[in-house]
């Protein structure tokens, strides 16, 4: 709970209070009076923060409603920044770079060679995002996508984690400078943003709840069996008195053939609304949220890969990132492009992820759908 901890101390800080730590994982508070108003505190207050706090403490978490009352506080602050990575030392690139690059691009049905490699500098697009998800029970999540402008990489979990920690660290941030800005590509647009944003949310998304809709399944489930036996024993009883009912004569087995036949139906009915009522408590709703953006302004070491196949030939940037000191992925003209390997179309030499060259459901014939992402270029078929 230290970043948590340091996190409530900065915002305070910016709003007035004076703060002081105590030990074990605590804040003294002295607020202003706006402040004091904003959060519902008398003037001095003492914060724990974790399993072990200060005696009489104010617990804060994650928990309840904390992040949004100081989200609240900050407002639209510190949604959007630029800033400049500036390296403490110099990094030297690999210095052979082709088994580093074999590793992170695979071409079934293309080569490569490469071309050159220079120091450059780049935009990358940090952007942060947190969904909620609320069935019978509630679950958030928080997250970053990344980008490289200059090459249009999607940036992995495993190197936007390393760029993360040189980030963390005060002395590696600067006003971005002129020399760097004018080698720095320009920013996406808009539209561009959002469209290669859109399928990685909702796939991180679902792949962060995969465990939680697992869970809500089996309790479904479960409750969808426990609702199923209920009636299926009222059922069988109506039944076994309807049969017996039907065996008799006279006035008094028509009237119990009929009161077990309102029985029964009275129970489907029932049974059918049990059914429906599940359904709504278990009914997902998954809402999203941008939290910040950043540009961060960074050196890399930019190889050029030619790439080659049959008489096409194309020019690959990839960026290796000094602070994160991993190559990243390669540019994907279609798909997700999380992964190392890449199919080159014939046309136009785009490079797409495996399902990219796939075959057409319909007629079989494989097609890029990179050239052609509306539908089969033989059959039409979507």
């Amino acid at each position: 709970m230290a970043s948590l901890r340091d996190f409530v101390a900065d915002v305070l800080d910016a709003h007035g209070a004076e703060v002081d730590a105590v030990e074990p994982d605590g804040l003294d508070v002295l607020a202003p009076e706006p402040l004091r108003t904003a959060l519902g505190w008398q003037e001095f207050t003492r914060l724990g923060f974790g399993a072990a706090q200060p005696a009489g403490a104010l617990p804060i978490g994650l928990e309840g409603d904390w992040l949004e009352r100081f989200g609240a506080l900050l407002g639209d602050r510190g949604r959007f920044a630029e800033r400049q990575l500036t390296l403490a030392d110099p990094v030297s690139p690999p210095g052979d770079p082709t088994v580093m690059i074999n590793h992170a691009l695979e071409l079934p049905n293309a080569v490569w060679r490469l071309q050159g490699a220079a120091a450059a500098w780049t935009r990358l697009l940090l952007l942060t995002f947190r969904y909620t998800a609320t069935s019978d029970e509630k679950r958030d999540g928080l997250f970053t996508l990344g980008f490289n402008c200059a090459t249009g990489a999607v940036l992995g979990p495993d190197l936007l984690g390393r760029l993360n920690t040189a980030l963390d660290h005060a002395s590696a941030w600067t006003t971005p400078q002129a020399p760097a800005l004018r080698s720095a590509p320009a920013l996406w647009d808009a539209e561009t943003v959002a469209a290669r944003t859109r399928p990685l949310l909702e796939h991180r998304i679902r792949q962060d709840m995969e465990p939680f809709i697992a869970a809500m399944r089996r309790r479904l489930e479960r409750d969808r069996s426990r609702v199923h036996a209920y009636h299926d024993d009222l059922r069988r009883a109506a039944q076994v008195k309807l049969a017996a009912a039907k065996r008799g004569a006279g006035d008094k087995a028509e009237a119990g053939v009929k009161r077990e036949s309102m029985r029964i139906a009275a129970i489907e009915r029932d049974y059918t609304a049990k059914l429906a009522d599940l359904s709504h408590n278990y009914a997902l709703k998954v809402t999203v949220e941008w939290v910040q953006g950043l540009i961060v302004v960074a050196p890399v070491h930019r190889y050029q890969l030619l790439i080659k196949r049959r008489k096409n030939e194309r020019v690959l940037p990839i960026d290796w990132h000094p602070a994160a000191r991993s190559l990243e992925s390669p540019l994907s003209d279609w798909g997700l492009g999380l992964t190392a390997a890449r199919l080159a179309c014939d046309d136009h030499l785009h490079l797409t992820d495996l399902g990219g060259g796939a075959a057409c459901s319909s007629c079989g014939k494989a097609y890029c759908r990179a050239c052609h992402p509306a539908k089969c270029p033989r059959c039409r078929c979507a």
